[in-house]
């Protein structure tokens, strides 16, 4: 089976700052992996890695068997241009922290914009399909509602509906409830969690353990630009074995 993502040896550096030292994974099909480690640990700058956002310095990134932003011809690896990266692109679906809808656009419209202009669905395709997203992610009733009207869970999850309008086959998903308050953030994993039900592989960086533990097929540690550990939820949340990992938890999860 070809590996969703396979990421080999994979560096990236700003200035003389090193951020990724190396990692070496892989997110088989269907998987949810979800990414977790203190800040500045490089989870989110590998997340961007995946779909080219950031260009790696070294190793090798692919998706579905292909390398991201580069094509090999020969020995060597030339880097496509934008409008191919960008092509690239639309087979993966990307969630940020911050929901970056267009203020002057309803939900709905914010939804089956880029399936129009990118893609050229026809509107009424679109439109049938992003209410259906809507009501996939609770939001049915919120279709004609702007950005403004909307609370920061809400738009989180028109988000959630708008990268799954490119009908994506890989979706990356960069602390999607960080900026939320506390109360908002159920409704947010509850997409999320059936998302990974219906099958959708995901890579999540999160620093919801309770969700990580229960959702997650692998849990990665990310800390100082390199793996520390890897493995099933029970073996890394609950049963870690690197003294940078047990520190970690010790400080974000709750004492029993």
């Amino acid at each position: 089976m070809t590996a969703m993502v396979k990421a080999e040896g994979v560096c990236k550096r700003f200035g003389s700052l090193e951020v990724l030292k190396g990692i070496d994974l892989e997110v088989q099909p269907g998987e949810v992996m979800c990414i977790i480690g203190p800040s500045g640990s490089g989870k989110s700058t590998f997340l961007r890695c995946i779909n080219h956002l950031e260009k790696v310095d070294a190793g090798r990134l692919s998706v579905d068997g292909e390398l991201v932003g580069y094509q090999q011809r020969g020995d060597k690896l030339y880097e496509l241009k934008e409008n191919e990266v960008a092509h690239k692109r639309q087979e993966i679906g990307m969630v940020f922290q911050r929901f970056n809808l267009f203020p002057h656009m309803t939900a709905l419209e914010n939804v089956i914009e880029a399936p129009v202009q990118v893609k050229g669905e026809s509107k009424a395709l679109a439109r049938a399909r992003g209410a259906e997203l809507l009501e996939q992610v609770g939001l049915a009733d919120k279709a004609k509602n702007y950005p403004r009207q909307l609370s920061g869970g809400q738009q989180q999850r028109v988000a959630i509906a708008r990268a799954l309008a490119m009908q994506p086959k890989l979706m990356l998903f960069d602390e999607p409830t960080s900026a939320l308050d506390p109360e908002l953030v159920g409704d947010v994993l509850a997409v999320m969690r059936q998302l990974a039900k219906d099958g959708m592989t995901m890579v999540v960086v999160t620093h919801e353990m309770e969700f990580a533990r229960e959702v997650a097929d692998s849990v990665v540690f990310m800390d100082g630009g390199v793996v520390v550990e890897a493995g099933a939820p029970e073996d890394v949340i609950r049963s870690p074995k690197h003294e940078r990992t047990k520190a970690f938890l010790s400080r974000v999860l709750r004492k029993d």
